[in-house]
């Protein structure tokens, strides 16, 4: 069952999300939550674009209730940072109060996105220190902890240069939507602790927007911190790409990650 245009930030936003709810099996059941963000280089698309629809689908259909988002994407000479993070982890507070209308385990709540959805993903994930990027309207003080992240070709440090121009010039095109004295405090490499949440990146090899190396780079970060991660490069996918691309079902890896973390009592799988 799907809730469409459901209201999360204040009342005078336009930005709604769409509600994925499995069907219950046991009477009283609550389900683990998960937060659905859309890429678009953080300033386009939607919350049920073909990727958002079949990621929140599968994974409801597993038994998570599903939360796909719309942020704020910027306006006319306005950068969509840092209000497009706000606006995902207030999506994690919204759950977080819904426990009374929605049957939600609020304490079991993960993230996934693919591209800039990847990367506003990770950054629920791993900042939790910098008041600055922590929401006060409209949930003062309920909390955005998140407890796994799957991390599809995102954006992890904003900073980097790479040997290959061609490289170069489509990593720059996308990040220059966040002004460059902010590539670091919005790199989710900047934030990296032993605290985070554990954490699954996928990515392509011949992703020709965002290097794999990327992924690779925040995983070793991760690892360095004792951090569970898990790294997973797919030969010759592109930049895009759902749960179940060409080159291999992702729905058994993700389930299975989400599982994990989610759904600590094996009964519940």
């Amino acid at each position: 069952r799907v809730e469409k245009d459901v209201t999360f930030l204040a009342p005078d936003r336009k930005e709604k999300c769409d509600l994925y709810l499995p069907a219950p099996h046991r009477p009283g059941e609550r389900f683990p939550a998960i937060v659905v963000i859309h890429g678009g280089g953080w300033k386009r698309f939607d919350k049920a674009e073909p990727r958002e629809k079949n990621i929140a689908c599968n994974l409801a259909g597993h038994g998570y209730l599903c939360m796909s988002i719309n942020y704020f994407l910027g306006a006319k000479n306005e950068t969509p940072w840092p209000r497009n993070l706000l606006d995902c982890k207030t999506a994690v507070q919204f759950l977080r109060v819904s426990a009374d209308k929605y049957p939600i385990d609020t304490g079991h709540i993960g993230v996934i996105g693919g591209s800039a959805g990847g990367h506003l993903s990770a950054m629920v994930g791993v900042v939790d220190s910098d008041p600055g990027l922590e929401p006060d309207q409209p949930y003062p003080k309920v909390s955005t902890r998140v407890q796994a992240v799957v991390n599809m070709y995102g954006v992890n440090n904003l900073e980097a240069h790479y040997s290959k121009p061609e490289e170069e010039t489509a990593f720059r095109k996308v990040t220059n939507v966040i002004p460059q004295s902010e590539w670091k405090r919005a790199s989710p490499l900047s934030h990296v602790s032993r605290n985070d949440p554990p954490m699954l990146l996928i990515h392509g090899t011949d992703d020709d927007t965002v290097p794999h190396q990327q992924s690779i780079e925040l995983h070793e970060a991760l690892m360095k911190q004792g951090v569970a991660s898990e790294c997973v490069i797919l030969d010759g996918a592109p930049h895009s790409f759902h749960l179940q691309p060409k080159q291999r079902d992702l729905r058994p890896l993700v389930f299975g990650f989400f599982d994990r973390y989610l759904r600590p009592n094996p009964s519940l799988r």
